[in-house]
């Protein structure tokens, strides 16, 4: 009877363990079967995520095409037509049923005000406190759309300074500076034939890659804004007249643009003239279809002068004026020159990363005249002119980096920049034989080089450092602010300092240390109709400007303070 029992108890307890088995081995089953679903589950979510991040890249593309905006600080070109001009029907006009279609009228005005204070001021010669008005009026008038392929452009611009201690000054060339005054002149004006769908036909995204041609009074920026520029920082503004013409787009995977012009030479007082002594043309290259991680820009510039058709300074004083000039200053500025530019420039934002970088390289060569005697005192009846070669070069290089993850997209960045400055042989600018090696910089802008406007692209060596944030601000949107520091050494120790009132020792005794700059800048829009800009640089002078500004020949305060402020406070108003 025990022995049943016990036989029982273990068949029962079998069994148990057999069901208990089986039912483990089934819920195994079940959850690598559930295992298998998620995993194939993610791979749908996880391909289905990569298809909409394709779907969105692809409709971002199709929008912008091929072009990818730059990073680097102060290159963003101006645009065509100018920011504050818009097309008729997006204004406060499309209420009104005239205006309601009209996107073949394009118009534009711009009023901007702006207060400096410049207190010891290395632009100038003597120490003092400056504290100029400066106010600029644009106004703009295109035709497009409606008559293609015939197009036109107006563009004028009023540029005036007051309160400032050089409006009554004895200099002409700084009473009436045409860097700050322009009276009521024409910087476009222009006809042109537009064709939206050229022989040239599309690029691989379908986009047309359209062709247009302008002649007139000309006015636009090129490449980083370096070499051309309508330097839109400065109160006036350079203009050109000629030809140009392009072929395609900035959504295109390849643009050329080609031109021949002269440059504008501007009067505070009268109207603007060509100058006919120099001839400027030109060939840039775009191509973005390699990589959308690398736009490469190659590029070609010739400038030639006519010395004996040089009239004008760059401030419109005439050469044969002799309270300003003298008949051997006349001379060394009426030479001949053909100067070749040629380039590269090559930037964007490496792959997967939030790494930008812009480096560019510019080679120049050609002749260039010099009026120089044997020895001793130059004079016009001793001096005559040689030719000697033209051989200069620069380049720049940033690197910066985004967080773009952070609400305030901070940006930290850092470059170098080099243009070429001339060596003096002998110390003597008289007898001076050798190569011309200073780089000419063309009709290029001064910022970013110095937002004190220090500094110019030639003989110079800057390295920098910047941060750029969009903080946000309760009461105000898209408030952009930056602020950097530099460091200025002159290239050559015997050349000038161009920006400084050329301060120079050809003696190169006073070294090559120039100085460091602090910058800070706020920009933000109050509404859609104005915009205000804030902004302060200080200066210490390095050993250079020490030296220097002891040398009499220089002409120079030699007691003036070692360094110098700036600040500004900019009002721009806008009609559309």
């Amino acid at each position: 009877m025990q022995l049943k029992k016990l036989s029982l108890a273990l068949a029962t307890a079998g069994v148990w363990w057999l069901g208990n088995g089986v039912a483990s081995a089934a819920e195994e089953v079940q959850l690598a079967e559930t295992q298998v679903e998620d995993a194939e589950q993610q791979k749908k979510v996880k391909a289905r995520l990569e298809e909409i991040k394709a779907e969105e890249k692809a409709a971002a593309k199709a929008a912008s095409g091929y072009y990818v905006e730059r990073r680097s600080y102060g290159t963003q070109k101006e645009t065509e037509p100018p920011k504050y001009v818009k097309q008729a029907n997006k204004t406060w006009l499309k209420d009104f049923d005239a205006f309601a279609d009209v996107d073949w009228l394009d118009l534009g005005f711009e009023h901007r005000i702006r207060a400096e204070s410049r207190q010891n001021d290395f632009r100038r010669a003597q120490e003092n406190i400056d504290e100029p008005i400066l106010l600029r009026t644009r106004a703009y008038v295109g035709l497009k759309n409606i008559l293609d392929p015939f197009r036109f452009a107006v563009e004028v611009q009023d540029s005036r300074r007051n309160h400032s201690d050089y409006n009554d000054s004895t200099d002409r060339r700084l009473s009436n500076d045409p860097k700050d005054i322009d009276h009521a002149d024409f910087i476009q004006a222009y006809l042109e034939l537009y064709f939206k769908e050229s022989i040239f036909g599309k690029d691989d995204l379908g986009n047309n890659r359209p062709f247009w041609v302008r002649g007139g009074r000309l006015a636009w920026e090129d490449l980083d804004r370096r070499l051309i520029a309508r330097n839109e920082w400065r109160n006036t503004t350079n203009s050109f007249q000629g030809i140009r013409a392009n072929i395609g787009e900035k959504k295109n995977d390849w643009q050329l643009e080609a031109f021949a012009v002269q440059p504008v030479q501007r009067f505070a007082n009268q109207l603007d003239q060509v100058d006919h002594a120099q001839q400027f043309y030109g060939l840039v290259g775009d191509w973005r279809g390699w990589s959308e991680y690398v736009t490469i820009q190659p590029y070609y510039f010739y400038l030639k002068q006519d010395g004996s058709k040089v009239q004008y300074d760059g401030n419109g004083t005439a050469y044969t004026d002799r309270s300003v000039y003298s008949a051997v200053r006349q001379a060394q500025a009426q030479i001949d020159r053909e100067i070749n530019t040629a380039g590269i420039r090559v930037f964007g934002i490496l792959p997967g990363t939030q790494w930008d970088y812009d480096v560019s390289y510019n080679k120049q060569w050609g002749n260039v005249q010099r009026f120089v005697n044997n020895g001793g005192t130059l004079t016009l009846a001793n001096g005559r002119y040689i030719t000697v070669d033209h051989d200069a070069y620069s380049y720049n290089a940033e690197v910066g980096y985004t967080f773009n993850k952070h609400a305030w997209k901070p940006r930290f960045s850092s470059s170098y920049g080099v243009a070429s400055g001339d060596t003096v042989s002998s110390g003597n600018t008289a007898t001076d034989r050798s190569d011309s090696q200073g780089f000419d910089r063309l009709f290029g802008f001064a910022r970013p080089w110095s937002n004190n406007d220090y500094i110019q692209m030639n003989n110079i060596r800057a390295a920098k450092v910047r941060a750029e944030f969009d903080p946000k601000v309760p009461f105000l949107d898209n408030v952009k602010v930056d602020t950097g520091f530099s460091w200025y050494r002159l290239d050559s120790s015997t050349d000038r300092w161009g920006a400084g009132n050329n301060l120079v020792d050809i003696t190169g005794k006073s070294g090559a240390d120039l100085g460091k700059e602090f910058d800070f800048r706020v920009r933000f829009p109050l509404n859609q109709y104005a915009a205000l800009n804030v902004g302060y640089a200080h200066f210490w002078a390095g050993d250079f400007v020490k030296n220097a500004i002891k040398i009499a020949s220089n002409n120079n305060d030699p007691t003036r303070s070692l360094d110098s402020d700036f600040f500004y406070t900019e009002l721009t108003l806008y009609g559309f």
